[in-house]
């Protein structure tokens, strides 16, 4: 992608990582997957995104902003997705990621699609907006943090999917909420890399640090719980192998 402007690349790279969200719910929506599988990707993913907000994003913001910048962002970033979780959750978004019977329908708490469509892109705004950021290194985009994401964002929206199709949703109000997200997922990433070029070091690690935590937050509050819940004898296991995995391309790339 050297011949396209590095914006453009941004934007490209978020679209992409954002399109694993379409693939991952048209394979829940078409094929019949069980939970268990759904958990064990899941587990699989949160290893993945749990290594790359380790080696690559909290390292990065270490390297430009040092112990300050991360700490203040990663807590920020934490308290903020918490508290945004907890509003959520009381209009029905609680279990947006689950692939059981949990979601609630539209007949049995008002609001909650808009609810869970919120709260699904709450989920990957902060994922997208570090790709973005990783561009301003000037040494192109954080490979590993791409294929982390998409990695991770078809396991979400597996289980997520599924959950919808349980609570009676149409295929207009999923592929709408997917689709929806990829593309804003991919304005995301060029948006971190348009605005915070014009920002300090310190900035920018802050706001890596800020999605970092946001991204932990997600793991803990919606990714794992599911993964648990349906494989919680292999859930830890298959969590090391994707955190594994992730490392391993640090080193490769």
């Amino acid at each position: 992608m050297h011949m396209i402007p590095t914006w453009l690349e941004a934007g490209l790279w978020g679209l992409l990582a954002g399109a694993a969200l379409v693939i991952g719910s048209a394979i829940a929506y078409i094929a019949h997957v069980s939970k268990r599988l759904i958990a064990l990707i899941t587990a699989f993913g949160s290893g993945v995104l749990i290594s790359a907000l380790s080696f690559e994003l909290i390292e990065e913001a270490y390297r430009i902003g040092g112990f300050n910048s991360v700490a203040i962002g990663f807590l920020s970033g934490a308290v903020v997705y918490t508290l945004i979780n907890l509003l959520l959750a009381r209009f029905g978004a609680k279990h947006r990621k689950r692939s059981s019977g949990l979601q609630p329908s539209e007949e049995e708490y008002s609001g909650s699609g808009l609810s869970i469509a919120i709260g699904v892109l709450l989920d990957g705004i902060s994922e997208s907006i570090v790709i973005g950021l990783s561009l301003l290194q000037g040494v192109g985009v954080s490979i590993v943090v791409v294929i982390a994401i998409f990695m991770s964002n078809i396991p979400e929206s597996l289980s997520s999917t599924a959950g919808m199709k349980k609570a009676g949703r149409s295929a207009t109000y999923i592929f709408g909420v997917w689709g929806s997200i990829a593309v804003i997922s991919g304005i995301a990433s060029l948006i971190g890399y348009t605005t915070f070029r014009y920002f300090s070091p310190g900035v920018i690690a802050v706001t890596t640090a800020i999605g970092a935590g946001a991204i932990l937050a997600m793991l803990v509050d919606t990714m794992i719980p599911e993964a648990f819940e349906q494989a919680h004898d292999f859930a830890g296991l298959i969590t090391v192998f994707g955190f594994l995995s992730a490392y391993l391309l640090t080193k490769l790339f």
